[in-house]
């Protein structure tokens, strides 16, 4: 049985810029031997099956959007069992707001400088974070379109990461735990 991969991609379907639609990316994943292909919303979420390694993924991925839609967006590879770790350690999973309260920012490799003094400064007093070396987790009980450290989490986190919240990263858990049977 082929592993279950999520696959994230930052910056897309959003804001009018770099389109990419669902159901011409899942014809493509599956042309190129990728089985079960199911997307969740339009904003990044595919999650598939394949015997592939995650750098053979990524590139074969990379190139079907580069080939097909001409660009090529940043992707973030995950695992059912790395999802599920992710939601049992998270520290805010007793919070009385849950859902879109809570991000999950996951990043591409450890970052490479974490300004804990920029954020702390930014953070109201109802915001907290914990950052690991594979994500950051995010309560924002206000929303982070109005958090002020969201808004500058680039010039405190350098890394490459995408984020999603709560209800997504259940709902794409709840997807593979599925396919995984």
């Amino acid at each position: 049985m082929p592993k279950v991969w999520i696959c994230l991609f930052r910056g897309i379907n959003v804001g009018g810029n770099n389109k990419l639609p669902m159901k011409d990316l899942t014809r493509l994943m599956l042309a190129a031997g990728l089985t079960e292909v199911k997307t969740y919303i339009a904003s990044g979420n595919v999650l598939f099956g394949s015997e592939l390694d995650e750098a053979a993924l990524e590139a074969l991925i990379g190139d079907l959007i580069e080939t097909g839609f001409g660009f090529r967006p940043p992707i973030f590879l995950i695992t059912l069992s790395h999802l599920e770790k992710t939601l049992a350690e998270n520290p805010f999973r007793d919070h009385e707001h849950k859902g879109k309260a809570q991000h999950v920012f996951f990043f591409k490799a450890p970052p490479a400088k974490v300004d804990r003094e920029l954020l702390d400064s930014l953070k109201t007093d109802s915001e907290a974070y914990e950052i690991t070396d594979e994500l950051m987790y995010l309560y924002a009980p206000e929303g982070v379109g109005r958090s002020k450290m969201v808004e500058k989490l680039g010039r405190a986190i350098k890394a490459d990461m995408t984020a999603r919240n709560l209800n997504t990263v259940e709902t794409l858990r709840d997807i593979a735990a599925g396919m995984a049977g």
